[in-house]
């Protein structure tokens, strides 16, 4: 047990650069309160202490604000950072090194009972502030889900989620990390790796520009041809005046003709 609590010290620790000593992070992180108070909860909801499990749960979501179900499954390391708001239901599986934010709803869709209903995050998951994960799909390992991001459907190993309904984004660039924390992106944040619908409409504007400058270029060697655009649409112009005028002289004729046909 004390192992595992200084595993969780060490992760904080390395994971926010906030935290300065192992006594802060034990004193003054939620997180790392609900974390040990659900160990003791999920094991009461395993010797089938139904009823304890959940008032233990219930105390710890009323001290640290971040509610976990006693029958939820945590791995080794996991960090609920500043935690206010986390809901964590009943058949969610958390794999270990996963990192998850203020505000987040790890969620069920279905109403069946003894099925599962929640996602399962694999290691190293990364889940930003706000972001909702709701179905009983995977989120595969080293993925990241962006801040406010509502997600209804599994996320590839490495991939990114974005926005509502969320959006998968693979990294633009794939490279081993360097360093143990290199590859680590706080609230989700994957440089490099755009939201596919900006990059689409960022498509479309660069295109209608290219467009533009086009037409400019054409209508520039037509002028330098000697086809001067002005002098067309001005003759354009006068041979339909002379049209309307022919046409009024036209109606005018049959009109006298008709008339004298009359008498």
């Amino acid at each position: 047990m004390f192992d595992r609590i200084r595993e969780d010290i060490a992760a904080i620790r390395e994971r926010d650069p906030a935290a300065r000593s192992a006594w802060e992070v034990v004193t003054c992180y939620p997180g790392l309160h609900a974390i040990v108070l659900h160990r003791f909860a999920h094991a009461c909801w395993r010797r089938q202490w139904r009823w304890l499990a959940r008032f233990v749960s219930q105390l710890a979501r009323f001290l640290t604000g971040i509610e976990i179900h006693p029958g939820a499954t945590l791995g080794r390391r996991v960090f609920i950072d500043h935690g206010m708001g986390v809901v964590i239901g009943e058949t969610a599986e958390i794999g270990d090194d996963c990192t998850i934010y203020q505000g987040v709803t790890l969620g069920g869709t279905s109403l069946t009972r003894g099925a599962k209903r929640h996602p399962t995050l694999e290691r190293g998951v990364i889940v930003g502030a706000g972001a909702k994960v709701l179905g009983g799909f995977t989120i595969g390992a080293e993925a990241k889900i962006g801040s406010n991001a509502v997600v209804v459907k599994p996320v590839p190993a490495g991939g990114t989620a974005v926005g509502n309904p969320a959006r998968i984004v693979m990294p633009a660039v794939s490279r081993p990390k360097e360093t143990k924390h290199e590859g680590f992106c706080a609230y989700g944040i994957t440089p490099n790796a755009d939201d596919p619908m900006s990059l689409a409409i960022h498509g479309l504007i660069d295109h209608a520009s290219t467009q533009t400058q086009r037409i400019d270029e054409i209508v520039a060697a037509l002028e330098r041809l000697g086809a001067r655009v002005e002098a067309l649409n001005a003759v354009d112009g006068a041979a339909l005046v002379d049209l309307k005028r022919l046409c009024t002289s036209m109606d005018g004729k049959t009109e006298e003709r008709t008339e004298s046909l009359a008498r």
